[in-house]
């Protein structure tokens, strides 16, 4: 599904995009949801009343609503990290904040370069797929290492 196909003005494909991941980001996360109160009908029902699992909600009420946003930034995490916020039942006045942050931001990057980038990425791996999976590697790496970075400094902001 192309969006520049839709014989549209760009603000409409833009909006146009914005409700179809709205919808299946919500979906996703209800989902999750109805898996959590499925399993509490179950055996496996005092998992959801461990330490552990509470310690987990607590994590993601406090650390879950950047990682939604991001998620939407990151091929091939999305579903998982919304599915895990369903089932980890991430309080509602952080995840709506959290998801229309992030839907906004892929409607924005799909209607203007996302399928430029894709088509710029898919042309690199015809021309030589290793040298595509090294630099995927290398953009990997950065990433990681500008993250613990952050979080290093992070940490040593509250101990002084």
């Amino acid at each position: 599904m192309n969006p520049y196909s839709w014989n549209a003005p760009w603000f409409i494909v833009a909006c146009g995009l914005f409700v179809i991941v709205m919808l299946r980001a919500n979906g996703t996360y209800w989902l999750g949801r109805g898996i959590s109160a499925g399993t509490s009908r179950t055996k496996y029902a005092s998992l959801l009343d461990s330490a552990g699992y509470h310690r987990a909600q607590s994590w993601l009420d406090r650390w879950g609503a950047p990682v939604v946003s991001a998620c939407f930034l990151m091929v091939g995490v999305q579903t998982l990290v919304l599915l895990a916020a369903g089932v980890g039942r991430m309080s509602m006045r952080r995840f709506m904040p959290a998801v229309v942050l992030g839907c906004i931001l892929w409607a924005l990057l799909y209607s203007t370069i996302g399928f430029v980038g894709i088509s710029a990425v898919m042309a690199l791996y015809a021309y030589s797929p290793v040298l595509t999976w090294l630099l995927g590697a290398l953009a990997v790496a950065g990433l990681t290492a500008y993250i613990l970075v952050r979080v290093r400094q992070r940490r040593r902001e509250k101990l002084a």
